[in-house]
């Protein structure tokens, strides 16, 4: 008997969902990333192809028609996306983050209706709604209000850079409750999209990740009943940073699969691609690069299952999602810089594939919280 211990291995049905969500990307996304990037195209007809064969809304549990995946296997699913299309990725995976607040801390009727109803049975979209104008990083600085009256809240405010903003159905949103109780004052609550007063406007036109929607939602005097309450009032901010927890290994793991992407696009082109007489991976100044995206490639995918795992174990240790997240994006941010300059003034071009990424790659420093906030978290949990 092989000695209990740390192991690398994955099982045999997670190895197969991994060639599954790699053929999946190689068929239905690598073919269209660039024209869907170009025109800025919502990738509704490839997230009908994967909830057909549940690759999307993987962490609902069985219990409400999903196929309650393990966090590792979202993450592995995410990586092979996250290497055919990051803007593709982020917008057909965001059903599991809107359904993060529901399934940590929804009622059995509400898990029923929005997971099991909206999500699984009609296929809807979901958005999650935290970030503002004035509140991106102090989550705990949102002004959104949310005031009980006759036995409903009132919500008036509006939230920014949603993803999937203009598609969906109904959005998680978090709102004071008690303006004046700070962190403690913060609520969740289900708001539809067809409530009276709830309005989005014109998408983003953005950078990167353009097949990604990004949009902006207004609430005016938005009535909702007091069922379409998550968890208890005023634990809000707390439900927020636990979703943190076992959202942003999903986000590392596809900027990991942006890093695999431009280290096998370099050293395909610096296998054939030669300068002064020999392939130009020979030269040190390119191979040495490429050496670099291989390394910390296995580092962030290493970091990434570390994350993942410990989610499962019921156990959660913030600095782990934070490790991930922050190594991840950063070394995909270098990946994809180094991945043009490989390239030389072809990168540059938008008729090879590295000018995508490079594009894509930065908003990974930024959404899921900062680089800057993942070593904050880092600091705060070591100086405990």
């Amino acid at each position: 008997m092989a000695p209990a211990g740390v192991g690398f291995q994955l099982t045999d049905e997670q190895q197969m969902l991994q060639r599954m969500a790699r053929e999946f990307t190689t068929k239905e996304i690598i073919p269209v990333a660039a024209d869907y990037d170009e025109k800025a195209t919502f990738p509704e007809d490839i997230f009908r192809k994967a909830l057909e064969i549940g690759l999307v809304n993987m962490n609902i549990p069985e219990a409400y028609g999903g196929v309650g995946a393990s966090p590792l296997e979202e993450c592995l699913v995410a990586e092979e996306f996250g290497y055919g299309c990051t803007g593709i990725s982020t917008s057909i995976s965001l059903n599991s983050l809107a359904a993060l607040p529901l399934i940590l801390a929804g009622s059995d009727a509400q898990k029923q209706y929005w997971l099991g109803e909206r999500l699984m049975g009609k296929g809807e979209f979901a958005s999650y709604g935290v970030t503002e104008a004035a509140a991106g990083s102090n989550v705990a600085g949102i002004q959104t209000r949310a005031e009980k009256k006759n036995g409903a809240y009132i919500i008036n405010g509006s939230k920014t850079f949603i993803t999937n903003a203009s598609h969906a159905s109904f959005f998680c949103v978090f709102a004071k409750t008690d303006p004046a109780a700070g962190h403690r004052g913060m609520s969740c609550f289900v708001v539809e999209r067809d409530m009276p007063g709830v309005s989005t406007g014109k998408k983003f036109d953005k950078l990167g990740q353009r097949a990604s929607d990004t949009a902006e939602i207004v609430f005016e005097n938005v009535e909702v009943p007091a069922e379409n309450l998550i968890g208890q009032e005023g634990a809000g901010f707390y439900l927020a940073m636990k979703v943190f927890d076992y959202s942003r290994p999903g986000v590392a793991a596809a900027a990991v699969g942006l890093q695999r992407r431009c280290l096998e696009e370099s050293v395909r082109y610096a296998r054939e691609r030669e300068a002064f007489g020999v392939p130009i991976y020979q030269h040190h100044a390119i191979g040495h690069k490429i050496a670099d995206m291989a390394i910390h490639y296995q580092a962030s995918r290493l970091l990434v299952w570390q994350a993942a795992t410990q989610l499962s174990s019921g156990q959660i240790d913030p600095k782990l999602p934070a490790f991930a997240k922050a190594f991840a994006a950063d070394k995909a941010t270098q990946a994809a810089v180094d991945a043009v300059q490989v390239f030389g003034g072809y990168g540059y071009m938008k008729e090879y594939p590295v000018e995508k990424l490079l594009r894509d790659v930065k908003i990974f420093q930024i959404y899921e919280g900062t680089s800057e906030i993942q070593r904050n978290i880092i600091v705060r949990e070591l100086f405990k």
